[in-house]
Parts: structure tokens; C-alpha cells; sequence
């Protein structure tokens, strides 16, 4: 089972230009790969792939817009991730036949949304207060305690009222209580 805890960050001036760059060139894939797959589809009626998604807007790319080398990959990836992710729930609740609510196609990231970064295991580090994230720096982190466990991921927010959270993603194992030989009794008081 995965558990999310959710701590405010304090970025420095130069901290959080980096982080609004990061943010601006997540924005900037997913919408260009947003497009190219409206436009595949209309056409070819197919989705393409994560593999060319990474190729065309992330490995192509950086050799035509400098400005995306400045940012880490993993952010840029993980955006292309979510983006393959949010198209198959889409497909997935058009042809399935149960009932229930139907998943509506990607949208376009905007500025005035809340922002968002995921970071993996090897783009961060945790010590104490503090985390460090790949081209951008090391961060205070308010309040935060101990985790359960090695966090899996770390995804960086910018809010609306642009305040800025880490949210950590950790495993937490499941206590299996089929296990044990006890009996429990239920009185309904009939």
C-alpha cells in the first residue's frame, strides 16, 4: 500500500526561478505531446507510444531548444508518463462496458493551474530537514518527520496561491490479518 505525506518547502529566490523553468518545461511537453497525439488520432486513429513520445519531445528536442537541458530528465519523463497514463484510462472507459463515470481525454497544462514536478529515487536525497533535488538544490523542508520508509518518489508542488509542497511516496507493508487463529464475536444485540 502507498501512503503520500505532504510538508511545505521554503525555496530561495534563485530556487524558485529554477523550479518555475522546471515547471514551464513540464507544461511545455505535455502540451506538445498533447497535440501531436490529438492530431495522430484524428488521423491514423492510434495513440502513439511513451517510447516515441521520449524521443520526438524530449531527446529531439533538447538538440533543437537548449532551454530543456537546463532542467532534469526525470520531470520531463514522468510528464510523458502521466500523459500515456491519462490516455489509456480515457480509451479504457470508452470501450469498456461497465457502467459508471467515464474518464474525459487530457487537457492542456496551463500557468494558472497548480504546477507540478515528480522526481524518482536516484534524482533526490533526503537528510534531516532537508531535501536535495537534481539541478535545483537543496530545500528546507517545514515539519518534517521521520517516513515509514524509503519514499519512492517525490513530487514538487506550486499551488495557486503559489505556495510550494514536497510530497513524498512511500510503501507501506500491509499487515495480513487472515493470519492469526482468533475468533472475533459480533453481538447485534437481538
Amino acid at each position: 500500500m502507498k501512503a503520500k505525506y505532504k510538508y511545505p518547502i521554503e525555496p530561495n529566490i534563485v530556487q524558485i526561478a529554477k523550479l518555475n523553468k522546471l515547471f514551464g518545461c513540464c507544461r511545455y511537453v505535455w502540451n506538445q505531446s498533447l497535440v501531436h497525439c490529438n492530431q495522430l488520432y484524428v488521423y491514423t486513429v492510434k495513440k502513439p507510444s511513451y517510447t516515441d513520445l521520449s524521443k520526438q519531445f524530449i531527446t529531439q528536442a533538447k538538440k533543437e531548444l537548449t532551454w530543456l537541458k537546463d532542467v532534469a530528465d526525470t520531470p520531463l519523463k514522468q510528464c510523458l508518463k502521466d500523459l500515456d497514463q491519462a490516455y489509456q484510462s480515457f480509451f479504457n472507459s470508452c470501450t469498456s462496458k461497465e457502467k459508471g463515470v467515464k474518464v474525459k481525454p487530457p487537457t492542456f497544462k496551463t500557468k494558472k493551474s497548480e504546477q507540478t514536478a515528480r522526481f524518482l529515487k536516484y534524482n533526490y536525497k533526503i537528510a534531516e530537514d532537508q531535501i536535495y533535488l537534481t539541478k535545483i538544490g537543496n530545500f528546507k523542508v517545514v515539519g518534517l518527520r521521520e517516513l515509514p520508509s524509503i519514499p519512492t518518489s517525490v513530487t514538487i508542488i506550486k499551488d495557486n496561491a503559489g505556495c510550494y509542497f514536497a510530497i513524498f511516496v512511500v510503501e507501506i507493508p500491509v499487515k495480513n490479518l487472515l493470519l492469526s487463529n482468533n475468533l472475533i464475536d459480533v453481538d447485534f444485540g437481538v
